[in-house]
């Protein structure tokens, strides 16, 4: 099995800054069990994602809850990515479906916090790809100090 490439490149970056993110229905209403809503709010959430260059890699939208795993570019804070998400998806949401402001007094869909973890190789892999590059810097170095000998 082989592992899938994350790396994106934008005009002078190459990145790969992947998140999990969590977040929940105010009060965790159980509002996207409705197949509607649900799917107007992945709607949303993909036409947020594809104006600002943000990849789903996976989601999954639950009944009170939200999963989404993303590739964000460097250029953008995953809280304006969070923000963004949330406030298109929830105004957008009230608008279509106007029985949901019954239920939401104030024009509040989804609660305050989410959960936010950074996906990517581990410490383990950063101190060793470090600690082999200052050992091949020592090599260079060496190689040079001996050509410099010949000259």
């Amino acid at each position: 099995m082989t592992k899938p490439n994350y790396y994106r490149k934008s005009n002078h970056t190459t990145y790969d800054c992947r998140y999990h993110i969590v977040f929940i229905p105010k009060y965790r209403y159980h509002v996207l069990s409705d197949e509607k809503v649900a799917t107007f709010v992945k709607t949303v959430f993909e036409q947020v994602c594809n104006n600002n260059e943000v990849v789903i890699i996976e989601g999954k939208i639950r009944s009170n809850h939200v999963h989404l795993y993303l590739s964000v570019p460097p250029k953008h804070s995953i809280a304006d990515i969070v923000k963004y998400l949330k406030e298109k998806s929830a105004s957008r949401s009230f608008r279509q479906f106007p029985e949901l402001l019954k239920r939401y007094c104030g024009r509040h869909f989804w609660a305050r916090g989410y959960f936010v973890s950074t996906v990517g190789i581990t410490d383990d892999i950063i101190k060793a790809y470090i600690h082999n590059q200052e050992e091949k810097e020592r090599q260079e170095e060496e190689q040079l100090r001996q050509l410099k000998l010949w000259k």
